[in-house]
Parts: C-alpha cells; structure tokens; sequence
C-alpha cells in the first residue's frame, strides 16, 4: 500500500520541506500524512490574485489568531508558532497555486521561502513540517516533487 510509504515520509523531519504536490490521485498521500500523525490543511489560493489575497488565504486556512497581520514577517511568526492547531507534524497544501505564480511570481516564490525557513526551524524540534504545491503548468524548476513509492 502506497499509504505506508507516505506515512514514513511524512514522519520524516529530515526530509520535510516544500515540495511540488504528485499530479493524480492523492487519496494515499493524505491517508499516509494523517497516519504520521500530521495535521493536513489546504490552502486555496484559485480565486487570489496579489500578495495579500495570498496571504489572506493562507491565514485563513491555517487559522492564524486574530494578530495576524498579512505580511511577511507575521506569516513567519504564525507559521513558528502554531499553538492554536498542535500536532505532531504539519502538511500545507497550497492548491491551485498556477494563477498566483503568474500573477505575482516574486510573491509566491517569497512564500515559498518563507515556509521553507518554517520547515528548517521545525526540523530544530523533530518535527516535520511539509508544504506541497499544486501546479499543472511546468511547476517551479528548482522546487523537487515529493517522493513517490516506487512501481
């Protein structure tokens, strides 16, 4: 079952990161997440259009507090922080991110950062933190692609 590898995976702090999301079917991938013990949060980012609408829908997928203040260094903060939503590990998926890389590329790719330096403050306490991007066009070149199990 394919769910096992993700599961191994995801409980990986070692390995966590941002990633490109597996085209196809994704059913296992989040089975095998949540049995890491990750909390998985989608971000719809279809309908945003600048850095604020982006940041609007991160904030509100991930439940960030009231004092979240929609810029760089406060998604930094939340994204650090996540008393409000404990777990053992976190997996981001921001969907649908093809719109948003178009229209304000350096945006996104400041996100991308962003929980990327989330990712490696994590790691500090073994705790895996994953984000998973979702793009049907050619993707960001230097950004890897989940491992898959193999065939």
């Amino acid at each position: 079952m394919n769910a096992a590898h993700y599961e191994a995976l995801f409980a990986d702090a070692a390995r966590a990161g941002v990633h490109h999301l597996p085209h196809g079917a994704i059913d296992d991938l989040l089975a095998g997440a949540r049995a890491a013990g990750c909390l998985v949060l989608r971000v719809d980012l279809a309908a945003a259009r600048d850095k604020e609408a982006m940041l609007d829908a991160v904030g509100r997928a991930l439940r960030f507090p009231e004092w979240f203040g929609h810029n760089w260094d406060a998604l930094t903060d939340c994204l650090l922080d996540m008393g409000w939503l404990p777990a053992t590990g976190y997996l981001v998926i921001l969907d649908h991110c093809d719109g948003i890389h178009g229209r304000a590329e350096s945006d996104f790719v400041q996100l991308m950062q962003v929980f990327q330096e989330a990712a490696n403050t994590w790691r500090e306490d073994d705790i895996p933190f994953w984000c998973l991007v979702d793009m049907q066009a050619d993707g960001i070149a230097w950004l890897p692609t989940v491992a898959q199990p193999s065939q």
